[in-house]
């Protein structure tokens, strides 16, 4: 476990893995994870003879948002694979854990983890594609639907 630090550790040293050690990582990194987020809802109750005029919040079912990760395009199908069991109703195959992991600066050791749990393929967007420029890299985007967002 990491020592609690002063300065809070930067956003660009991470990993994102799919399925840890079941063979099916996804190939190549991402540049960025964004959505990482769950919400608590509150049911409001009152009893009729209160002495305060005021409910009371009771915490009930919490939800995840969907996240979304982007990456350069490399040529590879895992993604398009996953996405095609979805699409086909396979969901031993379309459900999975993914872990995203942040690291140190040296990289040499993780300090914080977000399992997200049930998540599968909700919508693909391939790259904007441009002839002038140059300068740009291809990236696809992939969002996915999360049953709970967990932090270890």
């Amino acid at each position: 476990m990491p020592v609690q630090r002063e300065t809070p550790y930067s956003s660009f040293n991470f990993q994102v893995e799919l399925e840890p050690g079941q063979g099916q990582e996804l190939t190549a990194g991402f540049s960025e994870v964004s959505g990482l987020n769950t919400e608590i809802t509150v049911a409001e109750y009152r009893n009729g003879n209160d002495r305060v005029n005021h409910v009371r919040k009771i915490p009930g079912i919490f939800k995840s948002s969907d996240v979304t990760l982007k990456r350069g395009v490399i040529g590879v199908q895992n993604l398009y694979d996953w996405i095609e069991a979805t699409r086909q109703g396979r969901l031993r195959e379309a459900k999975r854990n993914v872990v995203i992991k942040l690291l140190n600066e040296e990289r040499s050791e993780t300090v914080v983890t977000w399992k997200l749990r049930g998540a599968m393929p909700l919508k693909w967007t391939g790259p904007t594609l441009t002839a002038k420029g140059g300068g740009d890299v291809a990236i696809e985007e992939l969002v996915l639907s999360v049953e709970a967002v967990e932090q270890e």
